[in-house]
């Protein structure tokens, strides 16, 4: 890979971080503030954030051809509209069907985020994405558990998106365009 390709693919990643973070954060208040029930507006965001996650990995691979991380990426976006369709139908179900197609997505997506971040891991930057990855495949768990107890709420699944968006925001403050080492 080049210095110059490292470095552009090191600039669009740490731009798309930093959307993907405030994106989290402007998302996870949303759903925050409608998690009592599913309603139009809860079911939209919830529909709204695996789709979201589709263009995020289009522009990441758009932006990352160098750093052979597409495997993983073109995996991410089957499983992301995999994700925004079974939510889009569980909605019907309600809080509990939600919870377990939100938490097998978490796991899938979190074993894909942390092999991503394995292979980007020269680029600096990628171990608040291994550990978001390894800690998504746990909460995933935790929303599937979840779905089986009283009271469910979708408000786990806010405190969720911003702490992985708290690990985007990490990760594009650490990330330097043309690092050589993991960090």
């Amino acid at each position: 890979m080049s210095t110059v390709a490292l470095q552009d693919s090191g600039t669009a990643l740490r731009r798309l971080y930093f959307v993907r973070f405030a994106f989290a954060l402007v998302w996870a208040g949303l759903l925050f503030a409608t998690a009592s029930s599913l309603g139009l507006v809860s079911v939209a965001l919830l529909v709204l954030y695996p789709v979201f996650d589709v263009a995020a990995a289009i522009v990441d691979l758009r932006a990352s051809k160098e750093t052979r991380a597409g495997a993983g990426l073109y995996g991410n976006v089957a499983i992301s509209l995999l994700a925004a369709a079974g939510l889009a139908v569980a909605a019907s179900s309600g809080i509990p069907g939600v919870l377990r197609v939100w938490g097998a997505w978490a796991i899938v997506a979190g074993l894909v985020q942390l092999g991503v971040g394995v292979v980007r891991r020269g680029m600096g930057g990628q171990w608040p994405m291994i550990l978001s990855g390894g800690i998504s495949v746990l909460a995933g768990t935790s929303f599937i558990l979840q779905a089986g107890a009283d009271g469910a709420t979708l408000a786990n699944l806010a405190g969720y998106a911003l702490i992985g968006g708290i690990f985007f925001l990490v990760s594009a403050v650490r990330l330097r365009p043309g690092a050589a080492s993991g960090r």
